[in-house]
């Protein structure tokens, strides 16, 4: 007797919603194999996971950061917290808010800092802070303006800065926890009269920026509107985020 030959489509169920996957790259829609996933999308998330492991241990350049910063001729600036290598960052997030005991700096007494900290995807900081400042640079020029990198930083971090240099508002490009499907994610954490001890409620958060998320062009949109509200209202935060119709539309 000839044994019957079984297509593929005979053992593969695809999923009825599968259309939905072109609309997010959430992991939704991936057909099944009996009670099982498919190998493919077994193996796809395996790979998806190192990636997010990869980035959490990725590290800034900062050598090539610091060159293109000084290109922008504006002050540069370059600390480190308290944290000594990745490991200890990872299991001490509170010395990745302060600086390292040698951290020194001439006062500037900015407008604006625009601080760039690799956080937990430092490869988003390598990637994408530096055309966010050129996007955005050239639409400040009514303000006094100074740049900073920082190693194994946390958000907060820019509160500390803010104090010792002198700084009105400042702008924290972090890299944002990765995700399975957005390992080189950043945010934007702004903060009108930032000190040490300012709490969250008081920052302005711009996340997912990467190239599936939200774009450079409108992030940089939103953070405009956020430094024009704060110096106007002289405020950040929650209070910002009430009455917000000067928001630019989304295209």
């Amino acid at each position: 007797m000839m044994k019957k030959e079984i297509s593929k489509s005979t053992y593969l169920q695809k999923d009825p919603w599968a259309n939905l996957r072109s609309l997010s790259k959430a992991r939704i829609a991936l057909g099944n194999s009996g009670g099982s996933l498919p190998t493919k999308e077994v193996l796809n998330f395996q790979e998806d996971h190192a990636f997010t492991k990869d980035a959490i241990y990725s590290d800034l350049m900062e050598e090539e950061l610091i060159e293109q910063l000084k290109k922008f001729e504006l002050p540069v600036f370059q600390f480190q917290t308290k944290v000594s290598d990745r490991k200890e960052y990872l299991k001490r997030p509170d010395l990745g808010k302060k600086l390292a005991e040698n951290s020194e700096a001439e006062k500037g007494n900015f407008d604006i800092l625009f601080i760039l900290t690799d956080g937990l995807a430092a490869g988003a900081i390598n990637e994408r802070a530096i055309p966010l400042l050129k996007e955005i640079l050239p639409k400040l020029k009514d303000y006094r303006i100074g740049l900073c990198l920082v190693k194994f930083g946390r958000v907060a971090i820019g509160d500390e800065i803010a104090e010792k240099i002198g700084a009105t508002f400042t702008a924290v490009l972090i890299g944002e926890r990765p995700g399975l499907s957005s390992p080189k994610s950043m945010g934007i954490y702004s903060t009108f009269q930032p000190k040490p001890g300012t709490t969250d409620e008081r920052r302005n958060c711009i996340s997912n920026i990467h190239e599936d998320g939200l774009s450079i062009e409108r992030a940089s949109e939103i953070l405009k509107y956020f430094i024009k509200e704060s110096f106007r209202r002289k405020l950040s935060g929650v209070s910002l985020k009430e009455g917000n119709s000067g928001l630019p539309d989304h295209e």
